[in-house]
């Protein structure tokens, strides 16, 4: 009986995890070089010609930089998505380095076409995500040196201080920042909406829209 439970349990995460590899299609080629002067509309980006592809194509050097942490959150976010790496394109993966001042914050956001693992490269580093309604549970831990965290996809989370990288299952995850998206949209949401939704007065509401 007990290794009948076991076999069933295999077959559900191995359907959950095609279900999970099917948001983005499987290559149909070796690669796709992404083309970013073509003007075709395609859902992803166009395919270099193929005699034209360079090794540079799939290579990318910089994360050796120290990201430039002077700014209000006290921290960097360094991508290697499709746009810095074209070889990416239809391969389903990107990544991120995250440099952080002492307590520096990666504001609370969301990627609407990946989950997110990352690992600390030095220090430690408190991270967190909260479920969708209705519970809205926050779930947090503080990462040391190595540790690997999950983020999953399209749900909000944030981390605070002391390097990391992350892997993202998408070449153009896409990011949206909870603040900049309420608080900054063009043109902006009505302050009526934002004061009844954050039960703020709307003076308050106000003076945050100015600041993003």
């Amino acid at each position: 009986m007990a290794k009948n439970v076991v076999i069933f349990s295999e077959i559900l995460v191995l359907a959950c995890y095609h279900i999970a590899f099917e948001l983005e299609p499987k290559p149909l080629q070796d690669f796709c070089v992404a083309d970013p002067t073509s003007s075709q509309q395609i859902n992803g980006l166009a395919c270099k010609n193929y005699a034209l592809v360079q090794a540079s194509d799939f290579s990318f050097s910089g994360l050796h930089i120290p990201g430039n942490t002077s700014n209000q959150v006290g921290s960097r976010v360094t991508p290697v998505s499709v746009a810095q790496l074209p070889g990416l394109n239809t391969l389903g993966i990107s990544m991120v380095l995250i440099d952080f001042a002492p307590w520096g914050i990666n504001l609370p956001h969301t990627h609407p076409r990946a989950t997110e693992i990352l690992t600390v490269l030095e220090g430690s580093l408190e991270v967190g995500f909260v479920t969708s309604n209705p519970k809205n549970r926050l779930i947090t831990k503080v990462l040391k040196k190595r540790d690997v965290f999950v983020f999953p996809i399209g749900l909000v989370h944030f981390q605070r201080n002391v390097g990391a990288i992350a892997g993202l299952r998408s070449q153009n995850p896409g990011v949206i920042t909870i603040a900049n998206a309420v608080f900054g949209s063009n043109p902006a949401i009505a302050g009526e909406v934002l004061s009844k939704a954050f039960q703020l007065i709307k003076n308050i509401v106000d003076q945050l829209q100015t600041k993003f």
